[in-house]
């Protein structure tokens, strides 16, 4: 039995326009269904075959911010996500997440602001701006990666030192 919290993910290509750039992506094109039968899946590749996108598009129609951060941050900077989520169909395991967090490495400036204007007395700032970029990473991870939640981490190694 598959556990996984989803299962699956559907694309609806006749939901995409026929100009649309996804249409390029050769990882991406014509993929109409990709299954998630392991706890955790890599995508690996080259930079512009489309991991950040298909990991976003995800993220976006599990109904995280396009931007990262939990399911209840509501903010855009800049919205500069693909129309791919919008052709997304999850299908959802019976299972469901207690927590979950989107870390997209390109955007984690925006969350960490949008962090400290969140913050209140029951639910105190991290001050992500004042630690390292890989403290602060490692702050998100202490605080909201634990068992039974839904991680889809863009790009998490930027933070890293060799």
């Amino acid at each position: 039995m598959n556990h996984q919290f989803i299962q699956s993910v559907m694309i609806e290509w006749d939901q995409i326009g026929r100009d649309s750039y996804l249409r390029d992506i050769e990882a991406v094109a014509g993929l109409a269904k990709l299954e998630f039968t392991s706890p955790i899946t890599f995508f690996v590749g080259e930079n512009g075959s489309g991991k950040s996108t298909m990991l976003e598009a995800i993220a976006v129609a599990a109904g995280f911010n396009p931007e990262g951060g939990t399911k209840n941050y509501c903010f855009s900077t800049y919205d500069s996500h693909s129309e791919l989520c919008e052709a997304m169909r999850i299908v959802k395991g019976y299972r469901r997440p207690e927590w979950g967090y989107f870390l997209r490495a390109e955007s984690f400036y925006n969350v960490a602001t949008k962090e400290e204007e969140y913050a209140d007395s029951r639910h105190p700032s991290a001050k992500l701006h004042e630690k390292s970029h890989g403290e602060s990473f490692l702050a998100i991870a202490q605080k909201y990666l634990r068992p039974n939640g839904l991680y889809l981490l863009d790009e998490p190694e930027a933070a890293l030192s060799p």
